[in-house]
């Protein structure tokens, strides 16, 4: 995904080139309100359906009904061809280059995951189709080179749909080839074999290995969607990728994807304390916590949670930072899905989830678990009342008869 931070750059740069007064006219435009429905209450410009989605599909996932409003919202914001943009103004037509791969992969997870929406669901799907690059990838916006990152959001979107990315195609390659473009293989040092890189080089230079490129796409490669949940424990690591020096270079096979991606994510979170690192030329590498987060989720869909638990402590310990003391929506979404796949307690991050959004439906209660000894107890006591009860009436009984027989013999002796 695209990040605000980014997309904000390409404005800015865009205009200085074309000679505007970019510090002037971006001050100019005003923030967008918030919509009713919408979860968080930051400008949703660049990222109001993507929080949205995962916001939906993570409280899904943790038994709370969202309000009307807010399935409402979100699915107001697809277009007549099926696509959603990152966001759209209430009253604003459809752009078919606003649309983008991102928002649609995800509000397609978050339609499956809610239920009932079939159609929106299969038109998504349609878009989808349509907007495959003849590579097999998917780009951010449509008409554009593809890239790791969207191309894994489409084929988990896919795979929630029960779609086989290995039938959708486009030029005689598949989804699954699309995202084999961008996994660096036997050819690349050992170090970096199965890790991702964001986009292809045009010169056809060297892929170079990107953390949130390699955690996004993964949990593609790994065969997994939005909400994980999966009860496959492998027992050892994932396997890193086998390398023939005499074998031609080849794109890693969808068969070997999953654990080989598996296996560089996990070195490269023990390298890093648990987590991976956003680098950029002339900075100082920074945590990055989405990269961190898609990881974890790769590697417990992959069915290697052991080795995705130290990043789900790491992140759960740093949450308070990422998700802004709880208020940042997507993040906090991203935050509980990853406790969720992880099995951790989420008490308190559906609480402040379902807090920056509107009053939801219902919420499943947790079973009161401290009643179940005195329920126990109660039964044992019933259960002993009612012996008590059969063993006296048996020896009424028993001494009932004993008292006829006594009495008819006495009378046969008169």
């Amino acid at each position: 995904m695209l990040t605000a931070a980014r997309l904000g750059a390409a404005a800015l740069s865009a205009a200085l080139l074309t000679g505007l007064a970019a510090g002037p006219a971006l001050a100019e435009v005003p923030t967008p309100a918030i919509p009713d429905g919408l979860y968080g209450k930051s400008d949703p410009t660049y990222d109001g359906v993507w929080r949205q989605s995962l916001a939906l599909t993570a409280l899904t996932a943790g038994k709370v009904t969202p309000a009307d409003s807010a399935v409402g919202w979100l699915t107001g914001q697809q277009c007549e061809d099926g696509g959603w943009p990152s966001y759209r103004a209430a009253g604003t037509a459809c752009d078919a280059k606003f649309e983008d791969s991102n928002a649609t992969a995800v509000a397609i997870q978050a339609l499956v995951a809610l239920g009932g929406h079939q159609e929106a669901v299969d038109k998504g799907v349609a878009w989808l189709k349509a907007n495959q690059n003849a590579d097999g990838s998917w780009a951010y916006n449509p008409g554009n080179p593809g890239d790791a990152n969207s191309t894994g959001l489409a084929v988990n979107a896919l795979f929630a749909t029960r779609t086989d990315p290995a039938g959708v195609a486009k030029a005689g390659k598949s989804a699954f080839d699309g995202l084999a473009l961008f996994q660096l293989g036997c050819a690349a040092p050992a170090d970096q074999r199965g890790a991702f890189a964001y986009q292809t080089d045009p010169a056809g230079g060297a892929l170079t290995p990107n953390a949130l490129a390699g955690g996004q796409a993964a949990l593609a490669a790994g065969g997994g969607h939005l909400p994980v949940a999966t009860s496959v424990h492998a027992d050892a690591a994932p396997k890193a990728l086998a390398c023939d020096a005499a074998a031609a270079p080849a794109p890693v096979s969808h068969a070997d994807s999953g654990e080989a991606v598996g296996a560089y994510l996990t070195a490269q979170l023990a390298a890093g304390g648990d987590h991976l690192s956003l680098t950029t030329p002339g900075a100082a590498p920074t945590p990055d916590y989405t990269a961190t987060a898609w990881a974890a989720l790769a590697l417990t869909q992959s069915g290697h949670p052991q080795q995705a638990a130290g990043a789900v402590d790491w992140l759960a310990k740093e949450g308070a930072t990422w998700t802004k003391g709880g208020t940042d929506a997507g993040a906090t979404a991203t935050l509980l899905l990853v406790s969720q796949a992880a099995h951790r307690d989420t008490a308190a991050l559906t609480g402040q989830l379902t807090a920056l959004g509107p009053t939801p439906k219902a919420t499943e209660a947790p079973a009161a678990k401290t009643s179940a000894p005195a329920e126990k107890a109660e039964k044992k006591d019933d259960g002993i009342g009612q012996y008590w009860f059969i063993g006296v009436g048996l020896l009424i009984g028993v001494g009932g008869g004993l008292l006829l027989s006594f009495q008819r013999k006495r009378n046969a002796h008169l």
